[in-house]
């Protein structure tokens, strides 16, 4: 490494809302992640279904957010070392919503994952070093199908159950992509076999990361 380029490296940390918001543009009701972050660093990517009503119990509103409240557990019992957030990012590992504008009904329409998607797919290319990404629940695999259709025209992930896709290794553009199931919400706490594969499939991102 030539001396001027370590010099370069050492503030690279990136405001991640201001990033987005200087690529996809500024819109009303759009929630991103406010953090200054080294992208470099990170080597995972988990993405959740949507952003919570309130901004502060989303994954870096706050150390008592309601998202974290089983997303730490989750990544415990996976084997992975972290009381908070901020020692998943310094594990590489980077969580986020595909939608980012909180639902008003129980499901999530297309319209908002579409309304969310340039968001989404330019957050995914902030980060050079991926080797994961964690597509946590049926509507982060939708997203990610749709960015990958476009692109490729065609879908990354097969339109099959995800617990029937568990026993393949999908890969986008070398990118380990690895569908899974949610990871916020109290319902993740009553379907316990799904929190078993939950927890498995990020035992298994954790290997690949380390």
């Amino acid at each position: 490494m030539r001396p001027q380029e370590s010099t370069i490296q050492e503030n690279k940390d990136m405001n991640i809302k201001k990033a987005l918001e200087t690529k996809a543009g500024i819109a009303s009701g759009i929630y991103l992640n406010d953090i200054d972050i080294d992208p470099l660093t990170i080597r995972a990517i988990m993405i959740n279904e949507v952003v919570p009503a309130d901004p502060v119990q989303d994954f870096y509103g706050g150390p008592d957010a309601d998202y974290l409240k089983t997303t730490i557990p989750l990544l415990q019992r996976a084997g992975a070392e972290v009381t908070s957030i901020q020692d998943a990012l310094r594990m590489g590992i980077y969580i986020t919503n595909a939608v980012k504008t909180p639902k008003t009904e129980y499901a999530i329409d297309k319209s908002s994952i579409e309304k969310s998607l340039p968001y989404l797919e330019e957050e995914l290319a902030l980060f050079p070093n991926i080797n994961v990404i964690m597509l946590m629940g049926d509507v982060a695999k939708k997203a990610f199908n749709m960015i990958t259709k476009k692109a490729t025209k065609k879908n990354a992930i097969p339109a099959v159950s995800t617990y029937k896709l568990r026993s393949s290794e999908i890969y986008y553009e070398g990118i380990r992509v690895m569908p899974s199931y949610i990871m916020t919400g109290g319902n993740i706490l009553i379907e316990k076999s799904k929190v078993t594969m939950a927890t498995e499939d990020i035992a298994t991102m954790l290997e690949i990361i380390k």
